[in-house]
């Protein structure tokens, strides 16, 4: 009887998963391929209804030349709805390969804005250097530095399988650094200002992981996220890399809040080495205060400017209350990670200015001149 249940068993596991292995030898995925071209010339252009917007849309019936890959020179018609393409115009198109009957459909995938990304890349560092000296050419060495932590550290490390939330603490204490002493100098004032800036980095991060876990964002709040969760099987923390984003995020104005203090405390000294540390580190707060202010709603408004299409979206008249929509991942998350990097540019003000304050202390600067105004 046992071999009976057994004989049994194999027929049905046989019978089940025959047909999903012979289903899945014959699943034929279509071949896709990005491919550039440019636009030889208009056929036709005009308007045509569209019933599902329920307005007239515009059209093109276009030819381009293919300029790559194995069909390189070859003239093809296409309409085209995407944007208006002019004569001359390069684009990139979206060339689809039917497995079952290879048949070839071309649709256009985006223009070819890298001239114009070029040309602004080169103004703006020729704004830089003109106007910002040798301080502008170290900032740019900097802001190098960063991106190459950011894509050859931070990325690969994410995409490895790495906890998102210590590798960008990590690379952001990383970036401090780097940038700090390429950009002043290797100082105690510049020292002072990176110390500050990590344990600013570290409490945020911790404050991220707190709010990230207490309002339960899962980090799936947009396309992208939803993409990267299929193309990695789930492998990658989303929630960690929503907490990543916040600190990267937050760097920018970091830096620019606590090398300020720094230099502060720096000044106050050289004024008047007499001053005690007490009296300093009223006085540079009271300095810090005035920057909290517009720190905080730069911050904010970037953010907001950033959220800007989800906002109008939502701005349309609805019957769902404003409290539920705020409640929403994708409108929470944009709140929390406001909320959080202000929070970080907050403390950064008194921490930095306190550490500022121990290791200048007693510090003689060089060049140091008292100057007195004479009345006559």
């Amino acid at each position: 009887m046992q071999k009976m249940r057994i004989i049994f068993a194999f027929f049905i596991l046989s019978f089940l998963l025959t047909p999903s292995l012979s289903f899945s030898a014959e699943i034929l995925q279509d071949k896709q391929e990005i491919i550039k071209a440019r636009v030889v010339s208009i056929v036709d252009q005009g308007t045509k209804d569209d019933t599902f917007v329920d307005k007239e849309l515009f059209y093109q019936n276009l030819k381009f030349e293919i300029l790559e890959g194995k069909n390189i020179g070859e003239v093809i018609s296409l309409e085209n709805d995407f944007v208006k393409l002019k004569e001359g115009q390069k684009v990139y198109l979206l060339k689809l390969t039917r497995a079952d009957d290879g048949r070839i459909t071309y649709v256009v995938h985006d223009v070819d804005r890298m001239p114009w990304i070029i040309f602004f890349t080169i103004l703006f560092i020729f704004v830089v250097v003109i106007f910002g000296g040798i301080q502008g050419i170290r900032g740019l060495l900097s802001l190098a530095g960063g991106m190459f932590l950011i894509f050859y550290i931070l990325l690969p490390q994410i995409v490895a399988g790495a906890s998102p939330l210590l590798v960008s603490i990590f690379v952001a204490s990383l970036i401090v650094i780097v940038g700090s002493y390429i950009t002043h100098g290797l100082n105690r004032t510049t020292s002072s200002a990176v110390v500050g800036m990590v344990i600013t980095v570290v409490l945020t991060g911790l404050l991220a992981y707190f709010a990230v876990y207490i309002t339960a964002l899962s980090g799936l709040d947009n396309e992208e996220a939803i993409y990267l969760s299929l193309n990695s099987y789930g492998s990658i923390d989303l929630g960690g890399l929503l907490m990543g984003g916040i600190i990267i995020g937050l760097l920018g104005v970091l830096y620019d809040s606590a090398i300020g203090q720094a230099i502060s405390v720096e000044e106050l000294w050289r004024a008047n080495p007499e001053l005690s540390k007490k009296y300093v580190f009223k006085r540079a707060l009271r300095i810090g205060r005035e920057h909290i202010g517009a720190l905080v709603n730069t911050l904010a408004i970037a953010y907001v400017g950033a959220s800007l299409p989800l906002l109008v979206l939502f701005s349309f008249p609805s019957d769902i209350s404003s409290t539920f929509l705020i409640n929403r991942e994708m409108f929470a998350t944009e709140i929390i990670r406001a909320l959080i990097g202000s929070i970080g540019l907050v403390l950064a003000v008194p921490i930095t200015t306190m550490i500022a304050v121990v290791m200048l202390h007693g510090r003689k600067f060089k060049g140091h001149i008292h100057e007195h105004t004479h009345s006559h």
